[in-house]
C-alpha cells in the first residue's frame, strides 16, 4: 500500500453557547456570514492510498496556517507505506526541524497526518485504533463539561455529567464556591486560570491556597505555560491538584512538566500534540510519574475527539476528556457518525480505524473567514481596572486587598 494524495478540509466552526463556555469574555467576538460568530476553525486531513483505503485526521494549533504546513509536508508522503507510522512521523519531524523548534504549528500539521495514518492502518487490518494501541482498558470515557454559572452547572448535572470546569482570573474562588454550592459534593469541579492575562506565580499561589477547601479536581494553567519555575513555586505553597500541557507539543514539549512532576494531570491537545503516536508516548511518560492524562479538547472538532477516545480507552492513566456539551449545532453534522453519549460518558467506538468520517459537503458550506482574536472582553473583568486595552500577557493583580478579598 502506498500514499497517493493528501487533502485538507478547512472550515469555519461556529462558537459554542457562551453561557456554557468555561472562560470569561467571548470565544472570539467577531461576527461572520452565515450567522457564525467566533474565530474557531477546524482543519481536517485525508490521506489517500493506491488500495482505496483512506484515513481521516484533524489538526489544531492555528488551523489556517497549519493547512499550508500540511500541504508542504504532503510531498514527502507520496509513495510512502502508510502503515510505517513511526518512520513517517520521524521523517516529518526532521523536515520541520530546519525551520526551528517544533512548536504547536508544526506538531499540529504532523498530528492530523499521523492520526490519518492510524485510521488507515486500523481499516487495513479491520480493527479499531484502540486495538493497535494495546487493546481496551475501558469501554466508555468520562467527560467534563463547561459551566460558569449555577444554571449551566445544574443543567450538566441533570444530564448525567459528573465533572465541570469553569474559567477565568476574575473572582475565581467566588465562582468555584458558587458552583460547589449549586452542584454539591457529587460533582467534580476544575478551574482554568487561562490567560491572558496569566497570574504571576505569587498571585497564582495565593489563589490556589484559597481554592484548597473546595477539593478541586484540578487548577489548570495558573501561570503562563513557559513559566515552569512558576509551577514549582505554586507546588511549594499549595496542595491543590495542578494541570497543564495543552499549549506544548510532543514528548519534548511536555517532558519537563512530567519529569519535574510540576503537574498532577497532563493535558496534551489531541489536535496539536503530535498525533496518536505522541499521545501514547506522553501518556506512558506520565504514567511513570503517577500523573493522570486528560486531553485538552476545548477548541477541537469531532475527529480529534474520536482520536482521544481511542487513546483514553487504551491507557491505564486515562482520567477524563474535555467536552463542550452545548457546542455549535453544526458539530453533529460535521462527522458521521456522531459520538454516542451515556450517563456523562462517551462510548468508545468499535468500528475499524477511528470509526469516523467527515461530511465533506457540509464542511464546504463553511469556508474559513478568520482564525485569530482577542478572546477576552473588557466586561469580563479579567484585566485590572483601566488596563484592558493594554492586552498584556501576564499581569500582577493591583488593588490587591480588594482583589483577594473578592476572589
Amino acid at each position: 500500500m502506498k500514499i497517493t494524495e493528501v487533502k485538507t478540509f478547512l472550515m469555519h466552526a461556529g462558537a459554542p453557547n457562551l453561557k456554557r463556555w468555561a472562560a470569561d469574555g467571548s470565544f472570539g467576538h467577531e461576527s461572520f456570514s452565515k450567522n457564525l460568530t467566533g474565530t474557531r476553525n477546524w482543519l481536517f486531513v485525508k490521506v489517500y492510498t493506491d488500495e482505496g483505503v483512506t484515513g481521516i485526521g484533524e489538526c489544531s494549533g492555528w488551523p489556517r496556517v497549519i493547512q499550508t504546513a500540511v500541504q508542504d509536508l504532503s510531498r514527502l508522503l507520496i509513495g510512502e507505506d502508510p502503515t510505517h507510522i513511526e518512520r513517517i512521523w520521524q521523517k516529518m519531524a526532521i523536515a520541520i526541524m530546519g525551520h526551528g523548534m517544533t512548536g504547536t504549528v508544526g506538531a499540529g500539521a504532523m498530528t492530523g497526518i499521523d492520526m490519518a495514518l492510524w485510521d488507515i492502518k486500523g481499516k487495513a487490518l479491520g480493527v479499531p485504533v484502540w486495538n493497535l494501541l494495546g487493546g481496551k482498558i475501558r469501554d466508555r470515557i468520562r467527560i467534563y463539561g463547561h459551566a460558569n454559572t449555577a444554571e449551566a452547572a445544574l443543567s450538566l448535572k441533570e444530564r448525567g455529567v459528573t465533572a465541570i470546569k469553569c474559567g477565568g482570573v476574575s473572582n475565581p474562588v467566588k465562582k468555584v464556591a458558587m458552583l460547589r454550592e449549586a452542584v454539591g459534593d457529587e460533582v467534580d469541579i476544575a478551574i482554568d486560570l487561562h490567560g491572558p492575562p496569566w497570574l504571576t506565580p505569587a498571585d497564582a499561589a495565593q489563589v490556589c491556597r484559597a481554592l484548597e477547601p473546595f477539593n478541586m479536581m484540578w487548577v489548570e494553567d495558573p501561570v503562563a505555560p513557559e513559566n515552569l519555575e512558576g509551577f514549582r513555586r505554586i507546588r511549594e505553597h499549595s496542595s491543590v491538584t495542578l494541570a497543564a500541557g495543552e499549549r506544548q507539543a510532543t514528548i519534548f514539549g511536555e517532558r519537563e512538566l512530567i519529569e519535574r512532576e510540576l503537574v498532577d494531570v497532563i493535558q496534551p491537545d489531541t489536535g496539536r500534540a503530535g498525533g496518536i503516536t505522541q499521545m501514547k508516548k506522553i501518556a506512558a511518560m506520565a504514567e511513570a510519574h503517577h500523573i493522570g492524562f486528560a486531553p485538552h479538547s476545548g477548541s477541537l472538532g469531532p475527529v480529534a475527539e474520536y482520536a482521544a477516545l481511542h487513546v483514553l480507552s487504551a491507557i491505564p492513566n486515562g482520567l477524563i476528556l474535555e467536552r463542550i456539551e452545548d457546542d455549535w449545532e453544526g458539530r453533529e453534522k460535521t462527522v458521521i457518525p456522531h459520538p454516542r453519549s451515556q450517563d456523562g460518558h462517551l462510548l468508545v467506538p468499535d468500528a475499524p480505524g477511528l470509526g469516523v468520517d467527515i461530511d465533506e459537503a457540509f464542511v464546504a458550506q463553511f469556508p474559513s473567514e478568520g482564525n485569530v482574536s482577542i478572546p477576552i472582553s473588557e466586561a469580563s473583568g479579567s484585566y485590572a481596572e483601566g488596563t484592558f486595552r493594554e492586552h498584556v500577557y501576564v499581569q500582577t493583580r493591583t488593588r490587591r486587598a480588594r482583589y483577594f478579598k473578592d476572589t
